[in-house]
């Protein structure tokens, strides 16, 4: 078999050409297409690394800005409920004080309340005493209330014991002052006479004396030397008495006694 080298060489020279025609127009700006398509990827790349950063960045500032936020809020939390603890106890403070003093108050009022009704009591049980024993002794006697009480006196300094009598002597013999003698009445001559009589002879001496009438003492006398007493009175007997009011005074009521149970 014969060779044409023309066709041959024709041939090859059309590849060639074929080839040079395609590298030039086709494969050169498919490659350049390419180069620029990778160039815009990797810039886009780039790019979405920058934002990733970015967002990377907003993020860990975010989450710094709100732990601070937490702590922030932490510490307010925590000094708003030690003031609102702070201010709970003031209040309780101030409202504990409120009601003690309006206990002590009212424990005051009740205390002055029963003051005065024991004195009430003790002013119209005497009244009343006196009104019976001015009767009992104007039915059994004809001696009055005043005569008898200066009796019941003068027995009385007959019948002091030895220190007491020795005591109340010297400060009388010792003073420079007449001796007192205070009745809640006006004694009359006779009585104040015997009253002289009954110190003189129970001292042995002539005994100053100054009379006086103070209404406001219970019925009853007392003699006064020098700082020294010696006397009767029915105030005495009531004594029992007004202890037995305070007594009866200070017991709870039964609505007071309820409200302790509870």
């Amino acid at each position: 078999m014969l060779i044409d080298w023309f066709t041959v060489g024709a041939q090859a020279l059309n590849f060639l050409v074929l080839v040079w025609v395609l590298k030039h127009f086709l494969y050169k700006p498919i490659l350049d297409a390419i180069a620029a398509r990778e160039k815009g990827i990797a810039a886009k790349l780039a790019d979405a690394d920058g934002k990733t950063k970015e967002a990377q960045k907003q993020r860990d500032d975010f989450e710094a800005k709100n732990k601070a936020f937490d702590e922030q809020r932490g510490a307010l939390l925590s000094k708003a409920t030690d003031e609102a603890k702070t201010e709970h106890d003031r209040l309780f403070g101030e409202a504990r004080k409120e009601a003690d003093g309006f206990r002590a108050t009212q424990a005051t009022a009740l205390k002055s309340d029963q003051t005065r009704l024991g004195k009430e009591i003790m002013q119209t049980a005497s009244k009343e005493v006196f009104a019976i024993a001015r009767k009992t002794l104007a039915d059994l006697a004809t001696d009055s209330l005043e005569e008898r009480v200066g009796a019941v006196f003068t027995r009385r300094l007959s019948q002091m014991d030895g220190k007491a009598k020795e005591t109340l002597g010297a400060a009388l013999r010792s003073s420079k002052d007449p001796a007192v003698v205070q009745s809640a009445f006006e004694m009359p001559a006779d009585q104040r006479a015997t009253i002289q009589n009954a110190l003189n002879e129970t001292f042995s001496a002539e005994i100053r004396v100054r009379f006086e009438a103070v209404p406001d003492r219970i019925c009853g006398i007392e003699l006064t030397a020098d700082g020294q007493k010696v006397g009767w009175s029915i105030a005495e007997y009531l004594t029992s008495l007004d202890r037995k009011v305070d007594a009866l005074l200070k017991e709870p009521s039964p609505a007071e006694a309820a409200a302790a149970v509870k």
